[in-house]
């Protein structure tokens, strides 16, 4: 079943006039307020380790890596940028405390860089279609509603597919994004066969020449395995149509969860190949160190995050602007 509104809502209208008149300086405010929790905690950590510092010693690198640890920047991050500055005083390139921030904030973006990888649409393969996975209440939908404005702000024909049959709320709340955003939504009756209704959707949108498919699907946890089992089961159903697809399986995950999402990221990435990430919450927590941990360990794309609850709030991964937000002085 379809529904849709005729015109163009005028929140995406609204939402057009907000981006052109902030600009990346908006958006990078916007950033840098949604990281104040994680800037206090890591930045603001590490000036209070080298106040009244004077030379570099191991004992002050040991109290960098405590700080990085407590930061949430993960072990094998954190690993790698201390070794850095262990190595740079072994070459006498570092000496005394005064670039020293500097030197760790280049490192933290170099830890990052590989992960800046946007998200692109292939407009010679069409519907491109993006699976949506996650836990329960990472915030997978708002993410979705988010998304599709950005695509139809770039000129992009989006549909959306409720593959969330498991919960009412779910498909309803899906349903209020697709009206929101002037997009249809395929949705079945509560515990329909989630394959089936991405299949439906799928199919749908190749017949209408759609430009992008979103597919919801049900929040499940990552030690479930027959839930999990169940994504290779949807997997299956959509190659049938198109056996390219899906060309994106993003993974969102809830920054405020601390290192228990890269533990989620291991799990659903072992059984489905994620090929993208998309982290929110990050406003809402001290934990964003994580998405230092998640970078390092994952070795993924990070396509977006999500720092607060406005469409420009949901923002494109990028590497210099995350490190530089947290280490702004205030």
């Amino acid at each position: 079943m379809f529904f849709r509104k005729k015109k163009v809502s005028d929140d995406i209208q609204e939402t057009v006039k907000e981006t052109s008149q902030e600009g990346n300086k908006g958006l990078f405010s916007r950033l840098q307020a949604g990281l104040s929790k994680t800037a206090g905690k890591l930045s603001s950590g590490l000036n209070t380790i080298l106040m009244g510092q004077k030379i570099v010693d191991e004992e002050l690198l040991e109290e960098i890596e405590m700080q990085l640890l407590t930061a949430d920047i993960g072990v094998e991050a954190t690993d790698e940028i201390v070794n850095h500055l262990r190595d740079k005083v072994a070459r006498n390139e570092l000496q005394t405390v005064e670039n020293l921030n500097e030197i760790i904030k280049e490192k933290l973006t170099e830890i990052l860089k590989p992960s800046e990888q946007p998200l692109t649409i292939d407009a010679q393969n069409t519907p491109h279609v993006i699976l949506v996975v996650g836990v329960n209440g990472v915030g997978k939908t708002t993410t979705i509603g988010k998304l599709t404005k950005k695509l139809q702000l770039q000129g992009k024909s989006v549909l959306l597919a409720a593959g969330d049959t498991f919960r009412a709320a779910a498909v309803e709340q899906l349903r209020e994004w697709g009206d929101r955003n002037n997009t249809q939504v395929v949705y079945q009756k509560e515990g329909a066969d989630s394959a089936s209704v991405i299949y439906d959707a799928v199919s749908s949108a190749k017949a209408k020449g759609i430009d992008v498919l979103i597919a919801d699907t049900a929040g499940r946890l990552h030690n479930k395995d027959h839930l999990m089992q169940e994504l290779k089961k949807v997997i299956r159903v959509i190659k049938k149509v198109d056996e390219t697809a899906p060309h994106e399986v993003m993974l969102v995950l809830d920054a405020t969860t601390g290192g228990n999402a890269l533990s989620q990221a291991e799990a659903f990435n072992d059984l489905v190949n994620i090929t993208g990430i998309t982290i929110t919450k990050l406003d809402g927590t001290a934990k964003g160190g994580v998405v230092f941990s998640i970078a390092k360990k994952m070795n993924k794309p990070i396509r977006f995050i999500g720092v607060g609850e406005k469409i420009d709030d949901l923002q494109v991964f990028n590497a210099k602007d995350f490190t530089e937000a947290l280490f702004v002085n205030k």
